[in-house]
C-alpha cells in the first residue's frame, strides 16, 4: 500500500510486519522494548498511525525529503514522549495533549520516560494532501501550508490541550472496521476545519522547556533512584548531587516523567512488585516488600493498594486466576491482531 509516497523515508528500524490494502503494521525493537504502529490511508496525502510502544528508548529513522513540507497532528493517549527542537531545547507530549509540527527534527533517539506511549499521529505530505483537498473534496477552505505557517511558524512544536480536540481524537481509538475508512475521512476534515478556526493561545508560551544539561542531569536522577529500590534519598541530597536548585530539579523532573520525584518512585516501585507477584509466585509477599525498599509489610500493602487498586495478595490472585487469558496474544489499540 503506497500511504507516504516518495517524500517520507521511515528508516530502516521499522520493519513492516504485515501489508494489506486496508493498513500497514510496523513493528520496532530496541534494547529497551518493543511498540507497534498501525498505519493507514486516509486519502490521498493524508494518512492515520496508531503507536503502541512499550519501551525507554531507540533510533528513529523517520525523515522528511528536503524538498518536501509536511505536517503531523500528534495525540497523546497514554504515557509520554521527549522532543528535541531545531534550537537543542526539549518538551513532552503527555496525556490529553495536542502537538502540531512538521517532522523537521524527527529522527535521532526517541525517548518514552515512563517505557510507554499510546497515542494518534495524522499526517499530511502538503502538496498531495492540498491537491486532494482541492480537486477531490470541491474545494476544502483549509489550505494545509496555511495551518502550518500558523501553529510551526517559529520551527518549534506546537501543544496544547483542548477540550474539542480531546474529544475528537478520543472517537479514533476504536472504530469499527467496517465504517473505518470514511470515519477517518470525516474526522480528518474536522480536525483540520476546527484547527483552521481555532487561534494559538498563549498556553504554547507557557509550557516548558528545558535544555540538554539539566535533561541529562533528571534522566540520571531518575536511573540513580530506581537502580537500586532499597537505598533512599532526600530531595536536598539529590539536588546537591545533581548540581541543580532544588526548584529546577522538581520542575524539570515533572515535566519529564509526569509526575513528583517521590511519587514516581513509588508508582515504578509498585509497577517491579506487581511484576515479582506475577513471575515469581512462590516468592513470599515480605520478601518483595523488602526488595522495593519496605522495611514494613503493612505499608508495602497500603502503598501497593493505593497504585494497583488491589493489595499486593488479592493482586498475585486475580491475576493467576485471569491473567494468562490476558497474556495468549498481543494486539495493536485498534485491534490489529499481531
Amino acid at each position: 500500500m503506497d500511504i507516504f509516497g516518495k517524500t517520507i523515508d521511515c528508516g530502516v528500524n521499522l520493519e513492516p510486519v504485515i501489508d494489506t490494502d486496508e493498513c500497514i503494521v510496523f513493528k520496532m525493537t530496541s534494547e529497551s522494548g518493543s511498540g507497534n504502529m498501525v498505519v493507514r490511508k486516509v486519502f490521498d496525502g493524508a494518512f492515520i498511525m496508531h503507536s503502541d510502544i512499550n519501551m525507554k528508548e531507540c533510533i528513529s529513522g523517520f525523515r522528511v525529503q528536503d524538498d518536501a513540507e509536511m505536517l503531523s497532528i500528534d495525540h497523546c493517549r497514554e504515557g509520554r514522549m521527549e522532543f528535541k527542537d531545531k534550537q537543542g531545547s526539549f518538551s513532552y507530549l503527555q496525556e490529553q495533549e495536542v502537538r502540531i509540527d512538521t517532522r523537521r527534527n524527527h529522527s535521532g533517539t526517541a525517548f518514552f520516560p515512563l517505557s510507554r506511549y499510546r497515542g494518534i499521529s495524522i499526517g499530511f505530505e502538503t502538496e498531495r494532501a492540498e491537491h486532494t483537498l482541492k480537486n477531490i473534496f470541491g474545494g476544502f477552505s483549509v489550505d494545509i501550508s496555511t495551518l502550518k505557517e500558523k501553529f510551526c511558524s517559529r520551527d518549534v512544536p506546537y501543544i496544547m490541550k483542548e477540550d474539542y480536540i480531546e474529544h475528537l481524537f478520543s472517537e479514533l481509538y476504536f472504530v469499527p472496521k467496517k465504517i473505518k475508512k470514511d470515519y477517518y475521512k470525516i474526522k480528518t476534515l474536522e480536525l483540520i476545519l476546527y484547527l483552521d478556526a481555532l487561534q494559538p493561545y498563549t498556553a504554547k508560551e507557557k509550557h516548558m522547556y528545558f535544555f540538554k544539561e539539566q535533561i541529562e542531569k533528571v534522566k540520571a536522577i531518575e536511573e540513580k533512584i530506581t537502580s537500586d529500590l532499597q537505598v533512599h534519598y532526600n530531595i536536598s541530597e539529590l539536588a546537591e548531587m545533581y548540581d541543580m536548585s532544588v526548584t529546577s530539579m522538581k520542575d524539570c523532573f515533572k515535566e519529564v516523567f509526569g509526575d513528583t520525584v517521590y511519587s514516581y518512585l513509588k508508582r515504578y516501585k509498585m509497577n517491579k512488585a506487581a511484576a515479582l507477584l506475577i513471575d515469581s509466585v512462590k516468592m513470599p509477599i515480605t520478601e518483595i516488600s523488602g526488595l522495593v525498599g519496605y522495611e514494613n509489610a503493612s505499608k508495602f500493602s497500603s502503598a501497593f493498594k493505593s497504585v494497583m487498586g488491589q493489595t499486593p495478595m488479592e493482586y498475585r490472585k486475580t491475576y493467576h486466576q485471569n491473567g494468562s487469558v490476558l497474556t495468549n496474544r498481543s494486539s495493536t489499540d485498534d485491534g490489529t491482531v499481531l
